[in-house]
């Protein structure tokens, strides 16, 4: 079902096949936890790209790789040639050569589906600018996790309703039946493109789709979800976006509003809510601000989940990694 095939955004996926590897992912969770070796790639070399840092992705592929029993080598932007002295395609074809398969984290999406198309060999994409799915793994994963199903329950979305994140939530919450709101200012809501892409799932799945700019919509909600306000690459919008999203905060006033007490506030990672951070400094000395997309109060509050959230980043990847390139038998979960 899986074999030899790549995972560049969340629609290379049926519902079936992502609610799958949400399962998977819970299982080899449960056998890490006990200690069960399940070592899937044994041998296999992985290519891990990076064009951009990151804390969990780079984490969750390594751990996940070697718990695999494959071997995961980092390439970084100052270590192979990649669209500089060399094109995507000759560096696709050059590491199809040497290694099982691929991940990449960078800017353009097409990058990534080139690798895909010219490596020959199974790429997963870490983030590009467009699409997050391994990050989705995670996020239904724990929320599946929390409350035992996924259908008919509500995430509202609020801050940057464009970027990967929220695009990716979108997309992701309407295959599987998921209602999603998306809140934010109407400069940064989500591209037509995006929200017909996703009514078009979410006929078919019956999730409710919602996009707005008032704050209401987070009293239904069963699941908070913010983001930073300025993604990798646009720190010169730092001023810009904060006037914009500055009443997006989620705070307690906020949160005290939504009708259901157990709901679970999520956040992908990295959040500007602690003030002795380098980045949080320079903003509250430049623009008198505590805190950005959510208060301290919330982030460490027993409705908070984002360390399980980040967790889980390796448990889904290790699934999609199992799944797509391993050749022993896959379990049916």
């Amino acid at each position: 079902m899986f074999q030899g095939r790549s995972f560049l955004k969340e629609i290379d996926f049926s519902k079936d096949e992502l609610l799958y590897l949400i399962d998977f992912a819970i299982h080899l969770k449960k056998l890490k936890k006990e200690h069960i070796q399940h070592k899937y790639l044994l041998d296999k070399n992985i290519a891990l790209i990076f064009e951009k840092t990151s804390t969990r992705t780079r984490a969750a592929f390594t751990t996940a790789a070697v718990d695999l029993g494959a071997h995961p080598e980092f390439l970084g932007p100052n270590d192979i040639q990649l669209g500089k002295k060399e094109s995507i395609s000759d560096t696709a074809k050059v590491l199809g050569s040497m290694f099982d398969g691929i991940e990449f984290r960078g800017f353009k999406q097409s990058d990534v589906e080139i690798l895909a198309k010219d490596s020959g060999r199974p790429v997963w994409n870490g983030l590009t600018d467009d699409w997050h799915p391994t990050q989705m793994l995670a996020d239904f994963m724990t929320i599946k996790e929390h409350f035992g199903h996924l259908q008919d329950l509500t995430l509202a979305y609020v801050g940057d309703g464009r970027n990967n994140v929220a695009n990716s939530l979108l997309v992701t919450g309407a295959i599987l039946g998921v209602n999603i709101t998306i809140i934010s200012p109407e400069s940064l809501q989500p591209a037509l493109e995006i929200q017909k892409l996703t009514r078009k799932y979410a006929m078919k799945s019956r999730s409710k789709i919602s996009i707005r700019t008032d704050l209401n919509g987070l009293e239904n909600a069963d699941i908070v979800y913010t983001d930073v306000w300025v993604s990798m690459g646009e720190e010169a919008q730092t001023a810009k976006r904060i006037k914009l999203l500055k009443s997006y905060q989620i705070n307690q006033k906020i949160v005290e509003k939504i009708i259901n007490k157990n709901f679970i506030f999520m956040h992908c990672l990295p959040s500007f809510h602690d003030l002795n951070t380098e980045v949080m400094k320079e903003i509250k000395e430049n623009y008198n601000l505590n805190e950005l997309e959510v208060t301290d109060e919330v982030f460490n509050s027993k409705n908070s989940v984002v360390f399980e959230q980040a967790e889980n980043r390796m448990h889904t990847i290790k699934a999609v990694m199992a799944a797509t390139l391993g050749n022993l038998f896959i379990p049916k979960i």
